[in-house]
């Protein structure tokens, strides 16, 4: 068992993850694809560079999510939101606009969390 926001490998879903947020999100991920309602779901899979000198010039999304087989949206566990994630998605924003990106802040995780966390196997 980890240890509240630890990193680490997670058997259930057979990969590292950054925190016990992102593992729970991964794992209503799973979920939703095993009732349908997303199609698939990847961890970090992609890094955007931005055409900047200085400062934050890289961006890994946390859940790359296929609504569709042809369609995806990011999606991004933040519990809270410092200087380098602000900077992140005002840059996505501006170099990438369309990729869409929705983040799940700290209001939003504990919602969805006290609504799913009993029909989601391992929650922690």
């Amino acid at each position: 068992m980890h240890r509240q926001g630890e990193g680490g490998i997670r058997l259930d879903l057979g990969l590292y993850v950054r925190s016990r947020w992102e593992a729970n999100y991964a794992r209503y991920l799973t979920w939703l694809r095993s009732v349908g309602e997303i199609h698939n779901w990847e961890y970090e899979p992609d890094t955007y560079e931005f055409p900047v000198k200085r400062g934050t010039r890289f961006y890994t999304p946390d859940f790359k999510v296929w609504t569709s087989k042809d369609r995806y949206e990011y999606h991004e566990v933040k519990g809270y939101m410092d200087q380098k994630s602000s900077t992140q998605l005002k840059r996505m924003a501006k170099y990438h606009p369309d990729e869409k990106i929705v983040v799940i802040d700290k209001d939003a995780y504990r919602g969805l969390a006290q609504d799913v966390k009993r029909l989601v196997p391992n929650w922690e």
